[in-house]
C-alpha cells in the first residue's frame, strides 16, 4: 500500500466478542422521536453539552447522560474522552440507543450537530461484536467530507484497531484497488467512485455489508447522485443490512430515497426549522458593488489574527481574491471544486494547521468540514439559497464557542439579504467599521486596485479559467502532474511569484 496515495489506514483488528458491548436495551420507544430544541454544534474536539429539551425542573433532576450511560463500551468511551467529547450532543443522545438496538435511522440535524459520531459509535460497537472486513460503507457528497468522516472513524476506533478506506475521485484507482483488496472494516466514499469500483474492480463487492450510511442525503441528491445511489443500492443486499440516512432537511427526494432504502426506520429530528446558534454574532455591511474588494481587504485587516473563511460564488473569485490577499500580505489559500484533489487537501491542511489563516472558498467547503476554532465567516457573495447561508455560518461559533459572520450586501443583494433574515428569524446588525469608517476603506483603493490588476495578469498567464491550471499542452503524468495543481501558495504571503508575470512587486510595499 502506497504511503502517499493509499486510501486505507491500517491497525490491528477489532476486539473479539469477549469484550462485547452491553448494548442498550431501552424500554420500547416510539418510532418517531422529535426534539424541539436546537442542536449544539460540535467539531472534532467537542466540549459543550447540548441543551436538553426537558423543562428546567426535569433537567436539574436528570443529569445529561454520558456515552457509557447510552450503552457505549469502554474502549469507545475512552476514545471519546481523548477527543474531549465530554457529553453526547442531542443528536447523539437520540440516535445512539436506537443504533445499538439495530434500528434503521433517519436523522434530521443541522451541520455541526455531531451526527458523525452519532452513526459512527453504534457501527464501531457492532464491529467490535462481529469483526469482519467490509463491514460498513458511508456515502458522502464531497471528497472533503469523506476525508473528515474517515478521520473521525479512525479517531473513535483507535482503541479497537479499525481499518478505514477513503474512496473518492481525484485519486489513482490502482492504490484504491489495493486498499479495497485488504478488506478494510469501514469504507467512506463518494458515490461515483464507489460505483466505479463496484462495477470494475475485480473481486470487490459489498454483498456482506452490514451497515450503509448516507450522510447529507439532501446534498447527495442536490448534486444529482440519485441515479448512482440507486445503482449502488441494487448491488448491496437489503437483508441484514442496517441503513442510516442523515440530512439537514427532509425534502421530497430524501423521502423517496428513505422509502427505497430503509426498513421501518426511526425518525429522529433535533431541529424542525433553520436556525443559527445563539453564540453566533451575525452582521451585514452595505457596500457598493464596485468597492467590494476594498471592504473585504479592510475586514481582513481589522480581523487580522483571526481564522477566517471567505465564501464566494465562483471559482474565479476564489482564485482571484486569494491572490489579491496574498499580494497584500494576508496568508490566504483558495479551496474550490476545480482544484486537484491533492491541492484541495493541501489547502485544507494548511488552514487547519494554522499556516494559512484565511480560506477563500466556494460552497464546496460550506458543509461537513470539521475545522475547529474558526473565528469568522465572511460572505463576500450572498448564497442564492437561504439554507446555504445556515451551512456557511455553521463553520463558526461551534461547540458553545462564540463567533461572528459578516455578509457583504450590495445594492443588488437587498432582497436576497432580507429573505435570509426572514429564514433565520433574526434582524442582523450593521458591522461597525471602527474609526474612519468608509473613508478609511477608500484609502486602500490604490493598493487594492494594483493588487487586483496583478491578480488578473497572473490568472491570465495561468489559463484564467479559475482553476489555476494552465491550458494547452497536457502535463507530464509521470509523477509531476500534481505539482502545478497545488493551490499556488508555496511562497511567503505577499511575495510575487517567481517566473511568468508574477515577478513585479506592488508599489509602496516593503
Amino acid at each position: 500500500m502506497s504511503d502517499s496515495d493509499s486510501e486505507s489506514v491500517s491497525g490491528s483488528g477489532p476486539g473479539s466478542a469477549s469484550g462485547a458491548s452491553s448494548s442498550s436495551s431501552r424500554a420500547s420507544s416510539p418510532q418517531v422521536t422529535r426534539a424541539t430544541s436546537s442542536s449544539s454544534t460540535k467539531p472534532i474536539a467537542q466540549d459543550a453539552v447540548t441543551t436538553s429539551p426537558e423543562p428546567a425542573t426535569a433537567k436539574s433532576a436528570t443529569p445529561t447522560p454520558s456515552f457509557a450511560d447510552l450503552g457505549i463500551i469502554e474502549p469507545l468511551c475512552a476514545a471519546c474522552a481523548s477527543l474531549n467529547f465530554t457529553c453526547p450532543t442531542e443528536i447523539q443522545r437520540e440516535c445512539i440507543p436506537y443504533g445499538l438496538q439495530g434500528k434503521d435511522i433517519i436523522g434530521l440535524a443541522q451541520t455541526g450537530s455531531g451526527k458523525t459520531a452519532a452513526f459512527a459509535l453504534p457501527i464501531l460497537q457492532a464491529l467490535w461484536d462481529q469483526p469482519q472486513g467490509l463491514f460498513a460503507c458511508v456515502l458522502a457528497p464531497t471528497r472533503e467530507l469523506a476525508y473528515q468522516i474517515a478521520e473521525q472513524f479512525l479517531a473513535l476506533g483507535s482503541g479497537i484497531g479499525v481499518r478505514v478506506a477513503t474512496i473518492v475521485g481525484g485519486i489513482d484507482t490502482m492504490s484504491q484497488q489495493v486498499a479495497l483488496a485488504k478488506k478494510p472494516h469501514i469504507i467512506v466514499a463518494t458515490p461515483g467512485r464507489l460505483q466505479d469500483h463496484l462495477e470494475n474492480t475485480k473481486g470487490f463487492s459489498l454483498r456482506t455489508l452490514k451497515y450503509l450510511v448516507m450522510d447529507e442525503a439532501d446534498r447527495l441528491l442536490d448534486l444529482d447522485f440519485g441515479p448512482v445511489i440507486d445503482k449502488i443500492l441494487k448491488l448491496i443486499p437489503r437483508e441484514e443490512r442496517h441503513t442510516y440516512l442523515f440530512s439537514a432537511t427532509m425534502t421530497t427526494k430524501v423521502a423517496k430515497l428513505q422509502r427505497a432504502s430503509l426498513r421501518d426506520p426511526v425518525k429522529l429530528e433535533v431541529s424542525s426549522k433553520y436556525q443559527t446558534v445563539s453564540t453566533l454574532l451575525q452582521y451585514y455591511l452595505l457596500v457598493p458593488m464596485k468597492h467590494k474588494d476594498l471592504h473585504l481587504v479592510h475586514l481582513a485587516h481589522i480581523l487580522s489574527g483571526n481564522t477566517i473563511i471567505i465564501f464566494v460564488r465562483t471559482v474565479l473569485d476564489a482564485q482571484r481574491l486569494s491572490i489579491i490577499l496574498r499580494l497584500l500580505s494576508f496568508p490566504a489559500v483558495p479551496l474550490h471544486g476545480q482544484l486537484s484533489q491533492s491541492a484541495r487537501l493541501g489547502a485544507l491542511n494548511k488552514f487547519k494547521s494554522g499556516s494559512r489563516s484565511i480560506l477563500v472558498a466556494t460552497d464546496v467547503a460550506s458543509r461537513g468540514l470539521d475545522i475547529p476554532a474558526v473565528d469568522c465567516v465572511i460572505n463576500f457573495d450572498l448564497p442564492t439559497h437561504s439554507k446555504d447561508y445556515i451551512h456557511r455560518v455553521g463553520r463558526t461559533a461551534r461547540a458553545g464557542r462564540s463567533g461572528k459572520s459578516i455578509s457583504l450586501v450590495t445594492q443588488y443583494d437587498v432582497e436576497l439579504f432580507q429573505r435570509i433574515e426572514g429564514v433565520i428569524g433574526k434582524k442582523m446588525d450593521e458591522y461597525p467599521l471602527g474609526g474612519g469608517g468608509k473613508e478609511q476603506v477608500m484609502l486602500l483603493a490604490e493598493r487594492v486596485g494594483e493588487a487586483s490588476r496583478e491578480a488578473a495578469r497572473e490568472l491570465k498567464e495561468n489559463g484564467a479559467s479559475g482553476d489555476g491550471r494552465k491550458r494547452g499542452k497536457k502535463r507530464d503524468r509521470g509523477g509531476k502532474g500534481d505539482e502545478r495543481d497545488r493551490d499556488d501558495d508555496e511562497r511567503e504571503a505577499g511575495m510575487p511569484r517567481m517566473g511568468g508575470g508574477g515577478g513585479k512587486k506592488l508599489k509602496g510595499r516593503r
